[in-house]
């Protein structure tokens, strides 16, 4: 089991609220930059896609790569933090 970053727990520690898109794990200013441009400037709007996506994480990963240029490790951290997001507060 890979451990977490502190960003990661930071973020599902606490509802999500209007959390900017860079608070997510695996997006940092580029990547939030790049999905803001697309309309993706909140937390919530990602985990909308994510939920749209039916929350697997694979096709979640490939929509990341495909909209911001996310790298495999990006996309696997923030899919984590959404998947255990969800877990806490759906």
């Amino acid at each position: 089991m890979s451990s977490t970053s502190q960003k990661h727990r930071d973020f599902v520690a606490e509802p999500m609220g209007d959390k900017p898109v860079g608070t997510l794990a695996g997006i940092g200013e580029v990547l939030g930059k790049k999905l803001e441009e697309k309309g993706f400037d909140k937390a919530y709007v990602v985990l909308g896609q994510f939920l749209v996506l039916r929350k697997d994480e694979s096709l979640f990963g490939e929509w990341l790569k495909e909209t911001c240029g996310a790298n495999a490790r990006q996309a696997r951290d923030c899919a984590g933090c959404l998947r255990e997001w969800c877990d806490a507060f759906l």
